[in-house]
């Protein structure tokens, strides 16, 4: 791995699934083990993994496990048991697409195979892996390209190694454009509730060797306005045939600031996040978690009779607030329905 590239949030040992519990960072490195497809819904859903294209990834080998349980089935069952093995992991995160693609990838696989061929799987989901991390560095030099040197850059939420195979989508284009010496300086937002900003990227940086400036998420308008960014730089969940891009909540206010602001706005996420499918953003499935995120942040009880804490997990980004999409195939301005169709056609 490069200096710059240290961090890696998943393991898999031949065997079972190794984490890297992010919940607990930056205070303890601690590696959770899953072995079934079970415990690792469980590790998706309480999100000691997170980032789309990561639980894409774990996902996929905990399909992998299933499918190696099933090795002894006759085909029906084996039809039938991996089905139910799609069902339990794809409902644990349902916003972000890498998961649900990466799983009917496999399933795929699996009925044009020979029932119990599990190790055929494996191969998929160790390729997924491989392409991951390819197109993460395709990315980070593409997106740095874009960046002229003596850029200031802001980041949202966590888009790091901790959350693809490695070196990361927006991370992984600060990443790059600090070895390219693009970068006069680095802001990274809290991102409240869970704060991957503060918990993780500032982790992954600082392990790294790049200086970050936290800030809190309502102090990024503030710095905007002091002219102390160039450019806002995020990762993606999905994205729409139009262009509308679902990423961490906060999100969308840092589009409208930055727009506001006259600065750059880039979303940079793998091809496979891109559902055309999905014709636009409102189609988009929100993920809502529990309101004791938020509660048990601000010192409140979740049993008092009249407060409420409504917890949406992702937003949704308008494509007219995008000036700049990377993902590996290439770089498309102000992204629109006919242009990322013909961006999705290329050959990488």
């Amino acid at each position: 791995m490069a200096a710059s590239d240290q961090v890696r949030a998943l393991r898999w040992d031949g065997a079972a699934l190794q984490v890297l519990d992010q919940r607990l960072l930056p205070a303890e490195e601690r590696w959770l083990i899953a072995r079934d497809a079970t415990e690792t819904a469980r590790v998706i859903h309480d999100m000691a993994v997170r980032g789309a294209p990561a639980i894409g990834l774990a996902g996929a080998y905990g399909l992998v496990m299933a499918a190696r349980a099933l090795a002894d089935a006759d085909a029906d069952a084996w039809t039938a048991g991996l089905a139910a093995a799609v069902a339990l992991l794809n409902a644990a995160r349902p916003t972000a697409v890498n998961l649900a693609a990466a799983l009917h990838h496999l399933e795929r696989i699996a009925r044009q195979g020979v029932p119990g061929d599990w190790r055929a799987l494996e191969q998929a989901a160790q390729a997924l892996w491989d392409e991951d991390l390819a197109a993460n560095r395709r990315m980070g030099e593409l997106g740095s390209d874009c960046l002229p040197p003596g850029t200031r850059v802001l980041t949202h939420c966590n888009t790091g190694s901790l959350a693809t195979a490695g070196l990361g989508t927006a991370l992984g284009v600060v990443r790059t454009a600090w070895t390219g010496q693009r970068l006069a300086a680095v802001y990274a937002t809290e991102s409240r509730p869970w704060l991957q900003g503060a918990r993780l990227t500032s982790w992954e940086l600082n392990r790294d060797g790049i200086p970050v400036n936290l800030i809190v998420d309502s102090a990024a308008a503030f710095f905007m306005a002091r002219g102390a960014i160039d450019w806002v730089i995020v990762g993606a969940d999905r994205i729409t045939a139009n262009g509308d891009v679902a990423n961490k909540i906060g999100t969308y206010a840092l589009a409208v600031a930055a727009r506001h602001h006259g600065l750059r706005f880039m979303v940079v996420a793998p091809s496979t996040t891109v559902d055309l499918a999905m014709a636009c953003g409102a189609d988009i499935p929100i993920e809502f978690r529990g309101p004791e995120e938020i509660l048990r942040v601000s010192g409140r009880s979740a049993t008092e009779p009249l407060l409420a804490a409504p917890n949406p997990v992702f937003d949704v980004t308008p494509a007219g607030l995008i000036d700049v999409l990377v993902t590996e195939k290439g770089v498309l301005e102000r992204p629109d329905a006919a242009g990322l169709a013909a961006l999705m056609a290329r050959a990488c």
